[in-house]
């Protein structure tokens, strides 16, 4: 708590910045519950103030959407990492998560100029033939300009804003101290794990501002994609690119949203959907290494109906195991499976205790729902979003490393309807599924794994004799000992010891007003106010332990609460 306490007073101003667009849109029971407003001057009178009428009118998600908008570039990034999470938050939040732009004004290039020229050690006028000072794009960590190679390559460089990281870092520790005090005062928000979720997003976004990161990514896709003319990658110029900057080719084209000028050039928007779905579900099912935000946005459309995707640096990745997991749940939602659709959402409820009964019972009713459907008119984001509705109602949290995932195959079907209104997601994905899954049953595979297998059994018995050997050493020294981990075993026993000690001062105190009744009878002996002292004594310890007894009583259930 010292730790956090002195997070706060580091950061004093950005709080109180915080707290004040808090209170503006109308969260300041927010801002009271998780106390923030201690120690911050007259924030206990601006709670109550009513605020904009028109911003009190809006929904709430409407709210803090335009709250984490003004709060800058580090709560605009939270909420598009937000947006991805379908299991937590329903279709009208997401929606307004998904408004959340990251384009912010641009710096003057004096501002930019000592930065790009401390990076390159050299005037970027003598190391590039053409160099524009007006940038093409500005996004809150870095601006791009475009330039010229002394061989005339069209290039573009990707420029970190100055100053941007210490800005950063300090948000990052706010949400941090915000995300352990919402973990302590929200016991439904604990299953959601809000601090695991800021200490993935803030590693998230540190990669991002290393912007050698996002060329590494272009790399490994160039790699996955060498063979595809279909699709265009950009190319890193590694000699100038670092934390700071990124040089990449300039790609051309149309934007992805610009679909008039698609059609103008004559492209066909039936092969750029299917080329971007295949693409995508390439990079999913076949790479486990995909682009996790593929928005029009991020693609531009070049000549020849091929698709160049922008942007690299958010990228999602699925370990062997957990691409298993996902073409099992696409196998069986493809093929209205109700049993296999269980055993997935049963392997992701980690420690969750779920009524498996009524799960499946809710699963039979969801897949009714596309009963009469043709396979290949089945809306597969539709699907999956009903998936997320199903995890939320009986509180299934989706693995950190799938909330991308999820997103961004929703997004890609968002996208290939926007080209093409009768684009299709299943017909796509079923090549790739059935791919994978002769692929897990070829004998080349099955070979591998009883290798793997073979090679782990043998490591096991291997060091058996030592492990063995360590207990008997442990057992004759008298050192042998088992934990026994029974969880809830110490809060259990505390909780009996507190009633157990409330009861037997209740006991006492009822034996004391008993005896000082009696007492009170007695005429002789000593007396005060008239009264016999004894009797009066045992009243006044009566009383006092009747007080204890209650106030102990009310602070056990305002911390139950």
């Amino acid at each position: 708590m010292l730790k956090e306490t002195f997070t706060v007073m580091r950061d004093l101003p950005r709080v109180r910045e915080i707290v004040a667009i808090l209170i503006r849109y109308g969260l300041g029971n927010l801002v009271q519950k998780l106390g923030l407003n201690k120690g911050i001057e007259r924030a206990s009178d601006a709670l109550h103030l009513p605020g904009d009428h028109e911003i009190q009118l809006m929904d709430p998600s409407v709210r803090v959407r335009k709250a984490l908008e003004e709060l800058g570039p580090t709560f605009i990034k939270l909420g598009q990492v937000l947006a991805t999470r379908v299991d937590m938050f329903t279709p009208e939040w997401i929606a307004e998560f998904e408004k959340l732009q990251n384009d912010v004004p641009p710096l003057d290039f004096a501002v930019i100029l000592p930065e790009l020229q401390q990076v390159l050690g050299a005037d970027p006028h003598d190391i590039f033939k053409a160099l524009d000072s007006q940038p093409i794009g500005s996004a809150s960590i870095a601006q791009v300009h475009r330039a010229q190679l002394q061989d005339g390559t069209e290039v573009v460089l990707k420029i970190r804003r100055p100053g941007i990281i210490s800005k950063i870092e300090a948000d990052l520790r706010i949400l941090r101290h915000i995300a352990t005090l919402a973990e302590f005062e929200f016991p439904d928000l604990r299953r959601y794990q809000p601090v695991r979720i800021v200490d993935e997003f803030a590693k998230s976004l540190r990669r991002e501002l290393n912007l050698s990161t996002e060329a590494r990514n272009l790399e490994r896709f160039v790699q996955n994609f060498a063979g595809h003319d279909e699709i265009e990658i950009p190319k890193i110029w590694w000699e100038w690119t670092g934390e700071s900057l990124n040089v990449q080719s300039y790609i051309g084209g149309i934007a992805g949203n610009d679909l008039q000028a698609a059609d103008a050039a004559g492209m066909d928007r039936k092969v750029l959907a299917a080329r971007g779905a295949d693409a995508v579900l390439k990079m999913v099912l076949i790479d486990g290494y995909f682009h996790a935000d593929p928005h029009p946005g991020n693609v531009k459309y070049l000549a020849g109906n091929r698709i160049a995707f922008l942007d690299f640096g958010m990228v999602g990745r699925l370990p062997h195991p957990r691409r298993d997991q996902i073409v099992d749940l696409l196998a069986a939602l493809s093929q209205r499976d109700e049993h296999g659709i269980l055993n997935v959402l049963l392997e992701w409820t980690g420690d969750t205790v779920v009524d498996e009964d009524k799960l499946a019972s809710d699963i039979a009713d969801f897949m009714f729902n596309y009963e009469n459907l043709p396979l290949k008119d089945v809306p597969f984001g539709h699907m999956l979003n009903d998936v997320a509705v199903m995890m939320r109602e009986h509180e299934i949290t989706l693995p950190s490393d799938l909330t991308l995932l999820f997103k961004a195959l929703i997004t890609l079907e968002g996208l290939g309807r926007q080209l093409d209104p009768e684009f299709k997601m299943v017909p796509h994905l079923t090549p790739f599924v059935k791919e994978v899954i002769l692929e897990r049953l070829s004998p080349k595979t099955w070979l591998k794994n009883g290798k793997d297998n073979l090679f782990e059994a043998f490591g096991v018995l291997s060091g058996l004799p030592r492990d063995i050997g360590k207990l008997i050493k442990q057992a004759r020294r008298g050192n042998l000992k088992v934990d026994l981990d029974l969880k809830r075993l110490d809060r259990f026993g505390n909780l009996i010891a507190k009633s157990a000690n409330r009861l037997t001062m209740g006991i006492v105190t009822g034996a004391l007003i008993i005896g000082s009744s009696i007492a009170m009878t007695i005429k002789t002996g000593p007396t005060l106010f008239g009264m016999p002292l004894l009797g009066f004594l045992g009243f006044v310890l009566a009383l006092m332990n009747a007080i204890w007894l209650m106030f102990a009583i009310w602070i056990s259930s305002k911390d139950e609460r």
